[in-house]
């Protein structure tokens, strides 16, 4: 079996990759966060107009489809940033954000939200909402909320190592 190197353009192109997926997953989550109180709030607002009231239904579509939105703006704007960047400055940006240990933990609290959010919310709110909407809507939810308890976990924890481990000083022989 022989090991060929990688050239350096594929090398970048994986890097740029990385983060951009990296980017696409935060805009998701922030968006789906963001989304629930900024529908009720335009409800609320619009409620004079004689709109349409507010609605679980409603409210669950506009948070999969925030998150949607969410994820194309952090990508696109992380496209747009990488593009401008050299090899060595996106291999040393993959690298940090490899070993964040904090962004590795939100992304691992918000993942496990939109797994519970997804199966939980469809249990809860059947008859509510159509099932996509349940399903997308509770996923975008619990990402969201995953982000939150990762923020009370920071406050309330100490604090995580960042960047890649240091190089441990070599011992000396007495």
């Amino acid at each position: 079996m022989s090991v060929q190197p990688i050239s350096p353009v594929a090398a970048s192109a994986a890097d740029r990759d990385y983060l951009i997926r990296r980017s696409m997953f935060t805009g998701y989550q922030y968006f789906s966060l963001l989304m629930p109180p900024l529908y009720t709030g335009l409800v609320l607002s619009r409620r004079r107009m004689g709109a349409k009231p507010w609605s679980i239904n409603r409210m669950l579509r506009a948070t999969w489809m925030g998150g949607i939105a969410g994820s194309a703006q952090g990508g696109a704007m992380e496209f747009f940033r990488t593009s401008r960047q050299d090899e060595e400055t996106l291999r040393v940006r993959r690298i940090n954000a490899m070993y964040n240990m904090s962004s590795l933990r939100a992304q691992d609290h918000s993942t496990i939200g939109a797994i519970l959010g997804g199966t939980l919310t469809p249990a809860i709110f059947w008859k509510h909402a159509r099932a996509v909407h349940l399903f997308l809507g509770g996923g975008g939810i619990g990402a969201g909320l995953g982000l939150v308890v990762h923020w009370v976990r920071n406050v309330t924890e100490d604090s995580l190592p960042q960047g890649p481990p240091s190089k441990a000083s070599p011992k000396t022989a007495s």
